[in-house]
């Protein structure tokens, strides 16, 4: 087979725009968690209406779980388009050398950011900017609020032991979110995996086991990454493919109405509520027809999210207008700075937001017991609406300035440092140009 025409640059960035607003969805559920957390419910009760943003595709934009399935998508998509390419036009000895030094690499960009960001809330935590965040009337605030250490040697150890089970279980004190990371980096692994040992597969053969590889994840209810992972292996495979782009473009209005089908379907499995589905027709029909396709005892509330994600990045794949909506330079922006977002927001919604919304607040008198004694004052209420209105659209702006701090600086300090390590352990006969893949 002939090598594929080149794909243009437009045609693969859309998948930066596509991170960037999942990155803005996360901040924005987390938020919503904070503030609004009936939000998560598709109703206020199981008799009372819904508000506009309980309602489908509306709360797509106040739900984070299906942020997670994308990011999952697009690490298989970035991380075997190149390889991919490679393989196609037969040069697949260094489409695995690049797979080999990328897989190397991935250990050091992922944990050593994350290992600067767990170090700043540490301090924080130590220097007690938490203490609004642990008195406010905030359930996920409080709960995802550390408390300073009982010494000192005791804070140095409790910073070694959440630096060591964020890369065992998840688990970090000082930084709950970042308990995805573990999952997307095993996932960063199992596209590794895949490539090496389907590099010199024939394309259609390729495509089949990947097909039944995304099947398996899916029956061993692999809904975090898993099957998310594979999917966005076999869009990167399908989209550099010449006969399906040839069939794409002799039939455009039949790919109109599968990608926007895609794109329409994959939104509402997007709304699926994280609680309470039962409460209205909608969410409550969606909920008995996955006892039809989801495996018995699986987590619907992450099955319906990532399968929304794979329906929608396929028909955004297949759409030129969505592409070219994603393709948007601040989109792609804002793709550029989402791993500094996600990494940082949680700490900052915790601090800076915290302090605007609680801080000037009183804690409440609670009064006696019926023993008289004195009970501990209430948490502190939520700033007047006015404040809420003014405070959040500065902290987005806040948030990215601070973001784009962090790529200025620490993200190429931490490359360096990934860098000199591999020049240090690599046998020389392997230190060539680092032709880096899509991340």
């Amino acid at each position: 087979m002939s090598p594929p025409p080149t794909t243009p640059k437009r045609d693969v960035v859309w998948i930066d725009g596509l991170r960037g607003i999942a990155s803005v969805l996360v901040v924005t559920a987390h938020i919503c968690r904070s503030l609004f957390p009936f939000l998560v419910s598709p109703a206020m009760s199981d008799t009372l209406p819904p508000t506009l943003f309980q309602l489908p595709f509306f709360r797509c934009l106040v739900m984070g779980r299906a942020s997670v399935a994308v990011f999952a998508i697009v690490t298989g998509y970035v991380n075997s388009l190149g390889p991919l390419k490679k393989s196609r036009a037969g040069n697949a000895d260094a489409a695995l050398a690049g797979v080999a030094r990328s897989a190397f690499r991935r250990f050091g960009r992922f944990m050593i950011p994350a290992v600067v960001a767990t170090v700043i809330s540490w301090l924080a935590c130590q220097f007690g900017a938490y203490k609004v965040a642990l008195a406010a009337d905030s359930v996920w605030i409080r709960d995802t609020s550390p408390r300073p250490s009982t010494s000192f040697a005791g804070a140095f150890y409790d910073l070694y032991k959440n630096l060591w089970t964020t890369w065992i279980d998840g688990g970090n004190d000082y930084d709950k979110i970042q308990w995805t990371l573990i999952y997307l980096l095993v996932g960063s692994l199992m596209t590794y995996l895949a490539l090496f040992a389907l590099i010199y597969v024939k394309p259609r053969w390729r495509m089949l086991i990947l097909a039944a590889v995304f099947c398996y994840k899916w029956k061993a209810q692999d809904a975090m990454v898993g099957f998310n992972i594979f999917c966005g292996i076999i869009l990167a495979d399908v989209s550099i493919d010449p006969d399906v782009a040839k069939i794409a473009s002799a039939h455009p209005y039949i790919q109109a109405i599968f990608s926007a089908s895609f794109i329409f379907v994959g939104l509402f499995c997007c709304s699926y509520p994280e609680e309470h589905p039962e409460w209205t027709r909608w969410s409550r029909n969606m909920l008995e027809f996955g006892h039809w396709i989801f495996p018995d005892g699986s987590e619907y509330s992450r099955f319906y999210p990532g399968m929304g994600a794979d329906l929608l990045a396929t028909g955004v794949m297949f759409n030129p207008t969505a592409k070219k909506i994603l393709s948007h330079r601040f989109l792609c922006w804002m793709g550029k700075l989402s791993w500094p977002v996600y990494l940082l927001h949680g700490t900052l919604i915790r601090t800076v937001l915290t302090w605007v919304l609680f801080g000037a607040s009183v804690r409440p008198p609670q009064g006696k017991d019926q023993d008289g004694n004195q009970l501990p004052p209430g948490w502190l209420p939520l700033a007047r609406p006015w404040v809420i209105m003014f405070a959040i659209p500065l902290f987005y702006v806040f948030l990215y300035r601070v973001a784009g701090l962090w790529a200025q600086h620490v993200d190429p300090w931490c490359t360096r440092i990934t860098h000199e390590f591999e020049d240090l352990v690599f046998r020389d006969d392997a230190k060539v140009e680092k032709p880096l893949l899509l991340s």
